[in-house]
């Protein structure tokens, strides 16, 4: 039973963490590419925070490659499912689902801006709030091919994952106990996830 205790003791609880942790990451980045509902923004930045706090170096790193390759993969199967509905005479659900998440007066600003700036506006739209969707849906409309789809949001999603990853770092940096920077990048997110919202009131009021 000695060599059974020696593996027991080099089973720390750091690494029990992150072989739970980055699976979950990952599958957790992936359904909300697909499904926009779960904040997949303040989960790379918790993580990031998570990651500052442990002794292994290339945590950061895996956060960052488990985060950029769910969203590619994420926002991959939901084009190609919105591909398949605007072939089909009938649509579907999926593509239904995108249409509803882009409001028409966003969709006109997305289908401008593709026009005009083409794949550059794919990584602008992966950092801004609420902005993924109309852009996917115009890239649908006009007629993208997968393949151009995903070279133009391969950038795009690596800058989403390390911005979230810088804000879990400044938040982690900022206190010496992980869950307070977990807060801490939880609550920034919020705000930075709030702001457009806010802004389109405001100029709707003036």
């Amino acid at each position: 039973m000695t060599w059974l205790a020696a593996a027991s003791a080099t089973v720390t609880p750091e690494s029990t963490q992150q072989a739970v942790g980055y699976p979950s990451l990952f599958l957790l980045v992936l359904i909300g590419a697909l499904v926009p509902v779960v904040p997949t923004g303040a989960l790379v930045s918790s993580a990031a925070v998570v990651a500052f706090h442990q002794r292994a170096p290339y945590s950061p790193a895996l956060v960052f490659v488990t985060a950029s390759l769910a969203a590619f993969l994420g926002d991959a199967a939901l084009y190609w499912l919105g591909r398949r509905g605007m072939r089909s005479r009938s649509g579907s659900r999926w593509l239904a689902a995108i249409r509803a998440r882009a409001p028409e007066e966003r969709l006109a600003g997305a289908r401008e801006k593709l026009a005009g700036h083409g794949t550059a506006v794919l990584v602008l739209s992966r950092l801004v709030p609420a902005g993924r969707i109309p852009v996917m849906l115009a890239c649908l409309m006009a007629g993208w091919p997968l393949r151009r789809f995903a070279r133009g949001n391969l950038p795009a999603c690596l800058a989403w994952a390390a911005t979230y990853q810088v804000i879990g770092i400044v938040g982690g940096s900022l206190f010496a106990e992980p869950w307070e920077g977990v807060v801490v990048a939880v609550v920034l997110t919020v705000l930075i996830s709030a702001v457009p919202g806010v802004w389109r009131r405001v100029r709707a009021a003036g």
